[in-house]
């Protein structure tokens, strides 16, 4: 938001109905910057009423961000807990010569591994589904909502947690093969974190994409 002084004077000047381009040179020779000036004559749309109508934006609620943290937390543990019962699931289907040396310690850990990640999803899983689904049905009838400045912090937080990951399972990927460690539980289990990350990221930014088109057209 721009300098509250400049935010009045601009509101007052159009209301007046003075020109844009005289309102921008009046502060720029006072000592704004053009930056400043576009960016508070942006908050106001043209029209032909005379007057300064101001612009939708975008606003911090604590209930909303109450809501998009949680859900992203629950995203969080759905995801982690699918990564874990996936890996859990490829290290059964598939043996490994070190699974023996120790007896049955690697077979009790699955079991154990497998029921954690289980009962996350269980739990989890619903809350998740409930919960996006409750959003989203208050978006489609408040709009507004989607100019929030915490579901727009919190979404590109995400994509960057995401983009990250399938970064860092690809570099795990050609160093694996490069130093001749690429064995097939290996390899299902970066298909697992680039399918979860891969996931995460495309549907996130495509909530962001709408949401920005949302912005532009308000």
């Amino acid at each position: 938001m721009a300098n509250q002084t400049l935010d009045l004077f601009i509101r007052e000047a159009l209301n007046r109905g003075e020109k844009r381009e005289r309102i921008s040179s009046a502060l720029i020779a006072a000592g704004w910057t053009e930056k400043e000036v576009t960016a508070a004559l942006g908050d106001y749309a043209e029209t032909d009423l005379g007057l300064a109508v101001p612009k939708p934006r975008a606003y911090v609620s604590a209930r909303e961000a109450f809501l998009y943290l949680v859900l992203f937390i629950l995203l969080g543990v759905v995801a982690w807990n699918l990564g874990s019962l996936l890996f859990a699931l490829i290290d059964s289907a598939i043996a490994d010569e070190l699974d023996n040396d120790y007896g049955g310690y690697f077979f009790v850990a699955r079991e154990t591994q497998i029921r954690q990640a289980i009962a996350g999803l269980v739990v989890g899983g619903p809350l998740f589904g409930w919960l996006a689904l409750n959003i989203r049905k208050q978006r489609r009838n408040n709009p507004a909502m989607q100019r929030s400045r915490v579901r727009k912090w919190l979404t590109y937080i995400t994509l960057t947690i995401a983009a990250c990951t399938l970064i860092g399972d690809a570099i795990s990927l050609v160093y694996s093969f490069l130093n001749g460690d690429l064995s097939t539980r290996l390899l299902l289990k970066l298909l697992v974190v680039a399918a979860l990350a891969g996931g995460v990221f495309f549907y996130f930014i495509r909530d962001a994409e709408e949401g920005d088109t949302h912005d532009q057209t308000a």
